[in-house]
């Protein structure tokens, strides 16, 4: 038997989401259905402005709401160290560390010409500005140990080799083929402090 249009519709939408298949979107919406129709709103509210409730900063990439961006304007953050990753969500990840105290750079993905991003969609002339223009002296390459990361990890070395620089990247306890969503916070913390010149 099929369940009613709305409860499909539900379903459907909750399979988006990774990790989340169909009989985790069933209990997922069952349970839904239990909720109080004020969280129900809340959620519905949360998830229509969520796009404009939470936008990239212009200068870094990272998340923020209508505050300013907490890691670009924080004076007491080292403005002379550069993080680079490609999603927002690795920034989480490594300040659950507490071991970076830099500044951040998000790249607009990893290298992957099956999606679509090549060299030209890595906007490397920004990252380029920026780094002179905050007269940075370390980069530190904070990208998944994937064939993805490791070749957008050789197309950065070779292009930020031609600046005055030092170049790094997570060293120990990064596993091939991991993604820093699932690295705990004290194997990240090693990798940031045994970072290794590339």
């Amino acid at each position: 038997m099929k369940y009613p249009i709305p409860l499909q519709k539900l379903i459907t939408l909750l399979k988006k989401i990774p990790g989340v298949g169909q009989r985790t979107a069933e209990r997922y919406a069952f349970q839904m259905i239990q909720w109080k129709e004020s969280d129900l709103s809340n959620l519905a509210y949360t998830l229509a402005n969520l796009k404009n409730d939470l936008t990239p900063c212009p200068e870094c990439g990272a998340l923020k709401d209508e505050l300013k961006c907490p890691f670009c304007n924080d004076p007491k953050r080292d403005k002379k160290t550069l993080c680079i990753v490609s999603s927002p969500k690795d920034i989480f990840a490594i300040e659950n560390t507490s071991i970076f105290n830099g500044i951040y750079h998000v790249m607009p993905g990893l290298l992957s010409p099956i999606d679509g991003l090549g060299p030209e969609e890595m906007k490397f002339e920004t990252l380029k500005q920026r780094i002179e223009t905050l007269h940075i002296r370390e980069v530190i390459l904070a990208l998944d140990s994937t064939v993805e990361g490791d070749a957008t990890a050789l197309f950065l070395k070779r292009e930020l080799g031609k600046l005055d620089v030092l170049l790094s990247r997570l060293a120990l306890g990064m596993p091939l083929g991991s993604s820093l969503d699932f690295i705990d916070e004290g194997t990240l913390s090693q990798a940031l402090s045994a970072r290794l010149p590339i």
